[in-house]
């Protein structure tokens, strides 16, 4: 075999498990769900449109986007910090919720202290209603 086959061959193999790579990371695990309330430290409150997508391959993968009407009667949670979520599931913007967070124009609450694999889940909330969900690593 000469080598300018070879080097496509092995070329070849490369992208096409580049693209399974990315695929399975950004895509293939993660499931659509939806939900008419979210449990905050135990209690249930109804939530408007809800999106959500969790992963069965890690804990950390939950990420929900919803409306709010209620204030969670509970502590603020201090050390949140969201994690990004894939491209493709745009209303979940990690960059500008922690800005939000840092500059006190939203609140994060602990919803569920060791929820799966020693993370958190936490909620956050904006004045106006619009509220986050996620998991992150417990402090």
């Amino acid at each position: 075999m000469s080598g300018k086959r070879l080097m496509i061959a092995l070329l070849a193999f490369t992208a096409v498990f580049a693209v399974g790579l990315w695929y399975a990371q950004f895509y293939a695990f993660y499931e659509e769900y939806e939900a008419e309330s979210v449990a905050v430290a135990g209690t249930s409150y109804p939530v408007e449109g809800f999106r959500g997508i969790d992963a069965s391959t890690s804990p950390l993968k939950l990420r929900a986007c919803f409306s709010m009407a209620a204030t969670p009667e509970v502590e603020a949670y201090r050390d949140a910090e969201p994690l990004v979520a894939p491209g493709w599931f745009g209303c979940f913007d990690a960059q500008a919720l922690t800005a939000d967070l840092a500059a006190g124009r939203a609140i994060a609450y602990l919803a569920q202290q060791g929820d799966g694999h020693g993370v958190d889940r936490i909620v956050a909330r904006y004045p106006d209603g619009r509220a986050f969900m996620w998991r992150q690593l417990a402090p």
